[in-house]
């Protein structure tokens, strides 16, 4: 089972640390070694977040995550998106900056760091936005109960969550987006049109996505419904398959862009472990990797509905690193504490799942049998 899920993670990384071994020896095997653990342990709640999200997509869209998607993941995000960033803030041509990144490392990592600003504003606001949906909406499990049970009482207000958001992003932009941490000036009006194109992000791509994802289901309803009617049954079926591939599709552009936002503090924070954009590219896409096997094992498993806290720690963790990402907009907060965070809430709500199975008498959670899902690489 951990060999079939996680056996091309393995390989990659293998091959991966030779590479880098052959490239820029030991010290460079190093380097990329650590940027991996450091990918991973920052990423972990992302796994649980796609697993949920995942396990809802058809055999097709599940692979098609677990392939183009890992391709997007690693070159998209870890090697083409700091070069777009430079691109962008310093008014660079592609080719320009991607010779920058090469002969004139401290200059890039320079420019990267000016651009943080802008990149947590957007990546704070869309994943604020992904904890207040959570948190405001109505469960059958409750972990924090004294904090989730008046939160989904409030949640009835439907704009609510946009509007703490918004609150946010203005306390933001008023108190900690004179940017002391990164380069001086203020930096108010860059954080506030960041941070609304976040949220706008969020409100499109979720929005869209929930659209087609409940058409889908009323479709599937129907067809239910009228399976003693050949006919009706038919017609059911086709429109079950077509609306999968819509909602598919958009729930495959929202994964990528939450994987996009995990990534942000994972791309920033290498630029302290190495100026080189290939050792970082290499180290942080074998993290990606493990990232992708451990989400498959998670549905695999059947995890998250055998460990029914475990996706309240997920997104408890993406708020804190909401909070976090837009205090670096001002102020300096190590990697590691930023990961461990993610890493202590995720445990704590493992605990408190395995605790409510044991008070259930259910202590062989996690075998119980789910859909095969394809690890697609």
């Amino acid at each position: 089972m951990l060999l079939k899920t996680f056996g091309w993670s393995f390989a990659v990384t293998v091959a991966g640390l030779a590479l880098a071994g052959v490239l820029w020896g030991w010290q460079g095997l190093a380097i990329v070694g650590i940027l991996s653990i450091l990918e991973i342990s920052l990423s972990f709640d992302n796994a649980v977040i796609n697993a949920g999200i995942l396990r809802k997509m058809n055999a097709f869209w599940q692979k098609i995550f677990l392939t183009i998607g890992i391709l997007i993941a690693v070159f998209g995000m870890r090697l083409v998106f700091p070069v777009v960033i430079v691109a962008i803030t310093a008014k660079l041509g592609p080719i320009e900056a991607v010779n920058l990144a090469i002969n004139d490392k401290p200059q890039y990592e320079h420019l990267v760091t000016a651009a943080h600003p802008a990149i947590a504003s957007f990546g704070g606001m869309f994943l604020l936005m992904i904890f207040l949906d959570f948190i405001f909406e109505e469960r059958d499990y409750k972990w924090l109960s004294w904090i989730e049970k008046p939160m989904a009482k409030l949640g009835k207000l439907d704009t609510l969550s946009i509007i703490i958001a918004l609150v946010a992003l203005l306390i933001t932009a008023m108190t900690v987006a004179t940017d002391v941490a990164h380069g001086g000036g203020d930096k108010s009006a860059t954080v506030l049109l960041s941070g609304v194109a976040g949220l706008l992000t969020y409100l499109i791509v979720g929005g869209v996505s929930g659209y087609f994802e409940d058409k889908l289901e009323d479709a599937e309803d129907e067809a239910e419904e009228g399976e003693e009617r050949a006919p009706a049954k038919g017609k059911g079926t086709g429109a079950a398959v077509g609306l999968a591939g819509k909602a598919a599709f958009f729930m495959f552009l929202y994964l990528e862009v939450i994987d996009a936002s995990f990534s942000f503090d994972g791309v920033i924070g290498a630029f302290a472990i190495t100026n080189d954009i290939f050792e970082m590219a290499l180290g942080l896409g074998i993290g990606a990797m493990y990232i992708r096997s451990l989400t498959v094992f998670l549905v695999r498993k059947g995890t998250l509905d055998d460990y029914v806290y475990l996706e309240h720690g997920a997104h408890y963790a993406i708020g804190a690193l909401a909070v976090i990402l837009l205090i670096t907009i001002k102020y300096e907060i190590n990697e590691v504490i930023t990961g461990l965070v993610g890493v202590i809430l995720i445990a704590l709500s493992f605990w408190s799942s395995v605790r409510k199975n044991r008070a259930e008498g259910r202590p062989g959670a996690g075998s119980s049998s789910k859909p095969e899902v394809s690890s697609g690489v």
